[in-house]
């Protein structure tokens, strides 16, 4: 077991994503809801914790899809299918990280971000890994939300509490996530498949789903838009219906060509949106100009 094999369990790509929505809504949420000057040492203990959280996750993810992921060829080569680590290290490592992240939040940002770190751990683990990914075809929608509570913590360590627009900053990332994820899983049907996982298009075949995910985007754009009725301005506007509307166009053009290799362009596109319009968050509130005032 070596450096390469704790950041391949600890997916740091997923990380990344996490730490950039958990910023970005700090600062958001710092100029337009407390109206101060970002806090660089909260920020710091923000991304600590923000990353071990995701990382302990991650891990003991890794650790119980241990039995299926030999069963697909994106997942037969991590750390435990391949021996490089042993499940039970795996395990240790994922509780480890996961509870001291919580710890480390409880001691240096307030009682509710710490929630929300605690609570985003218990939907990807629990809520998601452990109970519906294997059950029902509504995992992925409803494991979402984990996404959401990293976006919430950063919020709510900026202003020690939820309101209304931070908690639909964050749910941006539950209502993304179906089209994404579905986006891949069409890609890699037969892997799925494989491991009777009961993902969408395993269900209802390709075509159903690639209905499914352009009416999920259909739901997303004006969701994202409507935000500019709880304080966002013309900056995060028009963000939200250029990264949107993409989405958008090349989910129809997939109803039209439902093959996993369009999907997998749909996918590329559907990849870079968390980022693009949590920074156009942040950009809003540093260039603000709001649409209602």
């Amino acid at each position: 077991m070596g450096l390469k094999e704790v950041l391949e369990v600890s997916k740091p790509r997923i990380i990344v994503l996490l730490v950039i929505t958990a910023v970005t809504s700090m600062y958001a949420a710092s100029i337009l809801i407390a109206h101060k000057p970002l806090d660089n040492v909260v920020l710091f203990h923000l991304i600590v914790a923000g990353a071990l959280s995701s990382a302990g996750s991650s891990a003991l993810n890794h650790f119980y899809d241990r039995d299926i992921d030999p069963l697909m060829k994106r997942t037969s080569t991590r750390p435990i299918p391949s021996g490089r680590m042993a499940a039970r290290s795996v395990l240790v490592y994922g509780l480890a990280v996961s509870c001291i992240s919580v710890v480390y939040a409880w001691f240096t940002l307030n009682p509710v971000s710490t929630f929300f770190i605690a609570l985003g751990i218990f939907f990807y683990v629990i809520i998601y890994t452990v109970w519906l990914k294997r059950n029902n075809w509504s995992n992925i929608v409803i494991g979402g939300f984990a996404g959401s509570c990293a976006s919430m913590a950063g919020w709510a360590a900026a202003t020690g509490s939820m309101d209304i627009l931070g908690a639909l900053v964050g749910m941006l990332v539950f209502v993304w996530t179906p089209s994404h994820f579905w986006c891949l899983a069409m890609k890699i049907r037969d892997d799925y498949a494989e491991a009777k996982v009961p993902m969408l298009p395993v269900l209802i075949g390709m075509q159903k789903t690639s209905k499914y995910i352009l009416l999920n985007t259909a739901i997303l754009l004006p969701y994202s838009i409507a935000l500019v009725a709880f304080g966002l301005g013309y900056v995060y506007l028009g963000v939200a219906l250029v990264s949107g509307g993409l989405m958008l166009v090349y989910h129809y053009k997939l109803t039209k060509t439902p093959t996993s290799d369009f999907a997998w362009k749909a996918y590329k596109v559907t990849a870079p949106y968390l980022t693009i319009i949590f920074v156009g968050i942040a950009l809003d509130a540093a260039f603000h100009f709001p649409v209602i005032k």
